[in-house]
């Protein structure tokens, strides 16, 4: 029996046009009503995602979101941070400095804030249009402290220059970071074993709820981790290839209800509820 429920936003709960379809939502109320919980996980701070947590009545006691790609586990109603893990400031320095290197511009989140660093002359960061609901504020690398939250780093780019510098990175920063395209044209940076697997396996410790009780919808690199740990990972047919090979279930694209009819056929129908 599913128990938890965790959700990708982008590309998967989210249509084309960034919105929750009816179906979806429908699909979501019932397996709360039925005491499934519904996680959104996504690699957005809980700023960013608070009018969709509204929107499916995810903000009362008891309901979790797991963030920066599995870096924090927060009540949804207060903010309360029940799991996390933050890269240290030397960490932010050697990313900096690959971002010199790389020629590139470098946004590192601290929570709802974007510090924007200057890292490149020629190329600016596209992270503002792709994420409009932070605030964004442009830091000298010394004005960071030891003691500012530091939860990822970021580079938001054209896709094709961005692939072009990807292939530069040397080895060692996939040994030290989680390295990840979350987009085409975004790629992250969280500290090493930080995924949403990490995330949920917490919440699940937290919950008393197993891998085998839980499920997993997602559709890009940043889901894979999670689509492998539970027994029932769900890939959207837009999924990149990585992530439908690993999946245990392909379910209809983000434009036509996929995450609904997962949770129909999966979920409801074998509680009695499904359509």
């Amino acid at each position: 029996m599913i128990k938890m429920i965790a959700i990708d936003l982008d590309g998967t709960l989210l249509n084309s046009n960034k919105e929750i379809s009816v179906r979806n939502k429908e699909a979501l109320k019932k397996a709360k009503a039925a005491g499934v919980k519904i996680v959104i996980c996504t690699g957005r701070p809980l700023t960013a995602i608070e009018k969709y947590l509204e929107e499916l009545n995810l903000l009362d006691e008891g309901d979790y979101s797991i963030t920066f790609n599995g870096g924090l586990v927060q009540k949804t109603n207060s903010g309360e941070i029940i799991e996390k893990a933050l890269m240290p400031l030397e960490d932010v320095h050697d990313l900096h400095q690959l971002a010199v290197d790389l020629n590139v511009p470098l946004d590192v989140l601290s929570d709802g804030l974007v510090r924007q660093l200057p890292t490149s002359e020629e190329y600016f960061s596209l992270y503002g249009e792709l994420n409009n609901l932070l605030t964004f504020k442009s830091f000298e690398l010394s004005q960071l402290k030891k003691e500012h939250i530091f939860n990822k780093a970021v580079i938001a780019i054209d896709a094709d220059y961005l692939d072009e510098q990807i292939t530069k990175i040397p080895a060692g920063f996939y040994e030290r970071f989680e390295i990840i395209k979350t987009r085409n044209n975004l790629l992250e940076f969280m500290p090493k074993g930080i995924t949403k697997a990490y995330g949920i396996s917490l919440l699940g410790k937290d919950l008393g709820i197993t891998q085998e009780e839980m499920m997993t919808i997602g559709d890009e690199e940043n889901d894979l981790p999670m689509i492998q740990y539970a027994a029932y990972g769900v890939a959207m047919a837009n999924a990149v290839p990585m992530v439908k090979e690993a999946a245990a279930i392909i379910t209809d694209d983000n434009d036509h209800d996929g995450v609904a009819k997962a949770i129909e056929k999966f979920v409801l129908e074998p509680l009695g509820g499904g359509n």
